[in-house]
């Protein structure tokens, strides 16, 4: 079994399941499960409530900084969002947040606070935190690094059947094509682009069974116990 202070990290577009393998490891390891990403959003979901600019950089960090985010084990494991005390989880997938989700997250300012906070969160070890620059920029010291992804077509299933599942209605070509936007968007922003880091280990999910890919998983962060 891996070590109380291994630090494990889950980077990869929409809809590659690192969410899924993240949350599951988190579980087999008994480690805290963080989904950075859920982080963002909230803070886009904040910013469209309040009607601020999306586009302005300053606007939204003065934002960030009156904004308490915090994110909590539920009492099943599963990760769980308060914005200024408000449970937001079920909030964070609506189809407004993830259209605005990548205009929050391309500024300089917003990431360099939100990295701050997630270091802070992650420095005492016993973590799963996934992203898309976990391993490159948040951590780029941990332990274990993953690197998920699959094919357009079955990241925009999953989505699909995500969404479906809390209820929202969404046409899968549309969702499809706002994936590949948001793709776009991540690989080439000026700063901490969604990229594998070096030490990464690459694992494509379109083919692979949810229990496949965390076998493999579990197996390399036992490998790494100090």
């Amino acid at each position: 079994m891996a070590s109380k202070d291994l630090i494990v990290t889950f980077d990869g577009p929409a809809g590659a399941g690192k969410s899924t393998v993240a949350r599951l490891t988190a579980k087999a390891l008994n480690f805290l499960y963080l989904d950075t990403g859920s982080m963002y959003r909230a803070l886009a979901l904040k910013a469209v409530t309040q009607g601020v600019d999306l586009r302005d950089e300053e606007q939204l960090l003065d934002l960030l900084r009156q904004s308490q985010i915090v994110l909590e084990q539920g009492v099943d494991r599963s990760m769980r969002v308060r914005l200024d005390g408000d449970d937001v989880t079920d909030l964070l997938r609506a189809p407004e947040v993830n259209a605005s989700v990548s205009l929050v997250a391309e500024f300089a300012a917003i990431r360099s606070e939100m990295v701050k906070r997630q270091r802070a969160v992650a420095e005492s070890g016993g973590v799963v935190m996934d992203g898309r620059d976990i391993g490159t920029v948040v951590l780029p010291y941990a332990d274990v690094k993953f690197y998920l992804t699959a094919s357009l077509k079955a990241r925009a299933q999953r989505r699909f059947q995500e969404l479906k599942n809390l209820g929202y209605s969404i046409d899968l070509d549309q969702l499809a094509a706002d994936i590949q936007h948001r793709d776009a968007l991540d690989f080439s922003r000026t700063h901490s682009p969604l990229r594998r880091a070096e030490d990464a280990i690459l694992i494509d999910t379109t083919d692979a069974a949810i229990d496949e890919v965390l076998a493999q998983v579990l197996t390399e962060c036992r490998n790494h116990v100090r």
